[in-house]
C-alpha cells in the first residue's frame, strides 16, 4: 500500500469547518492565527462565526481553504501521519500541498493567494463572469457544447475535469449559459450555475496569470521534499522556475484532476489517499475516477483516527 496526499480548494469551506478537530488540537487554529496576522483580520472567527457570505468572498476564502488544508496536515504529521508517496491539491489546493512538501512557507502561501485572489478578482468584475457544473455528459461533448456557445468576444471553456462525467466550465456569463443550454439539449443530467463571481481557468484569466507570474518570481520556493503533481499537466515540475509557471498557468488552464488521480495511482502506487482538509469534494470525486483508490477525507477526530490506521 502506498498513500497520497491530497488538498481541496475553494468550494469546500464552510462555516465551523474543523472546529471539532480544533477542540482536541490546538495547532488548528494556531495556523489560522498564523495566517491572520499575515492577512490583518481575523480568520479563525470568520470561518466559525461567518457570516457566510464573508467566508465565500474569493479573497478570504483563498487563505482560508489554505489555512485549513496546512493545519490538517500539520495535525496529521504532529500524530505521527506518514509522509505521503506524492501529493496533489484541486485549484488553490495545490499551495497547500506545495506547503506541506515544504517547497512554499506558510506565510508567503497566504500572502501568495490573497493575492492571486484579488488578481482574479481584478481581471473580471463581478458579474461579467460565471461557472456551471455539467453532469452526465462525456468531456468531448461538453467540450464541444462551449464550442458552440463561445463567440468572436465571448469566451467559455472547459476548465475543470473533475470526474467521469462531471466537467465545470467558465467564461463570459452569456456565453455559459448558452453552453449550459446546448449540454442539455445533448443529454446531460443536471447543467447548472454555481454561485461564484470568477471564472477561474479560462482564458479570461491570463491578465490575472501575467502579474502573478511577475509576484511569484519574488516568492522563495524550494524543490518539494516529495513530488507534487500540477493541476496544467498532472505532472511534476522538475524545477522551481517550472513551478512558478505551473501555478501561473494554472489560473487560466484547466484542471486536470482525473489525469491527477490516475497518475497518483499508476506512478506512484498510490491505491490510498488523504484528503487534507473539509468538505469531502475530493473524496466524492475519488470514487467516481478510480473505485480501487481508498481515499479518507480527515476533518475530525475520527476521521483523523481513522486515516492513521493506514499509516
Amino acid at each position: 500500500m502506498a498513500l497520497a496526499g491530497i488538498f481541496p480548494g475553494q468550494g469546500a469551506q464552510s462555516v465551523g469547518m474543523l472546529s471539532q478537530l480544533a477542540e482536541s488540537f490546538p495547532t488548528v487554529r494556531q495556523t489560522f492565527e498564523q495566517a491572520s496576522d499575515v492577512l490583518g483580520l481575523d480568520l479563525w472567527h470568520m470561518a466559525m462565526e461567518g457570516p457566510e457570505e464573508d467566508l465565500n468572498q474569493t479573497m478570504n476564502t483563498q487563505p482560508a481553504m489554505l489555512a485549513a488544508g496546512v493545519a490538517v496536515w500539520r495535525v496529521w504529521s504532529e500524530q505521527g501521519g506518514e509522509m505521503p508517496v506524492a501529493m496533489a491539491g484541486h485549484s488553490l489546493g495545490e499551495y497547500s500541498a506545495l506547503v506541506a512538501t515544504h517547497a512554499l512557507r506558510f506565510g508567503d502561501a497566504v500572502a501568495l493567494v490573497r493575492k492571486r485572489a484579488e488578481l482574479m478578482q481584478q481581471a473580471v468584475p463581478a458579474g461579467v463572469g460565471a461557472m456551471a457544473a455539467i453532469l452526465g455528459l462525456d468531456d468531448e461533448a461538453v467540450i464541444k457544447a462551449c464550442a458552440e456557445a463561445a463567440s468572436d468576444n465571448e469566451v467559455v471553456q472547459a476548465v475543470n475535469f473533475n470526474s467521469p462525467g462531471q466537467v465545470v466550465i467558465a467564461g463570459n456569463k452569456d456565453a455559459v449559459l448558452r453552453a449550459l443550454e446546448f449540454a442539455s439539449e445533448a443529454g446531460a443530467k443536471r447543467a447548472i450555475e454555481l454561485p461564484v463571481s470568477v471564472p477561474s481557468h479560462c482564458d479570461l484569466m491570463q491578465p490575472a496569470a501575467e502579474e502573478l507570474s511577475v509576484y511569484l518570481a519574488d516568492v522563495a520556493l524550494q524543490q518539494p521534499v516529495v513530488d507534487v503533481l500540477h493541476n496544467v499537466d498532472a505532472a511534476r515540475s522538475e524545477s522551481v522556475d517550472e513551478t512558478r509557471q505551473a501555478l501561473a498557468e494554472q489560473l487560466y488552464r484547466p484542471v486536470k484532476w482525473v489525469d491527477t488521480i490516475e497518475n497518483l495511482y499508476s506512478q506512484y502506487a498510490a491505491d490510498s489517499m488523504i484528503e487534507f482538509g473539509p468538505g469531502k469534494v475530493l473524496f466524492g470525486l475519488n470514487r467516481r475516477i478510480n473505485k480501487k483508490i481508498k481515499t479518507i477525507c480527515v476533518h475530525d477526530n475520527a476521521s483523523l483516527e481513522k486515516a492513521l490506521a493506514l499509516s
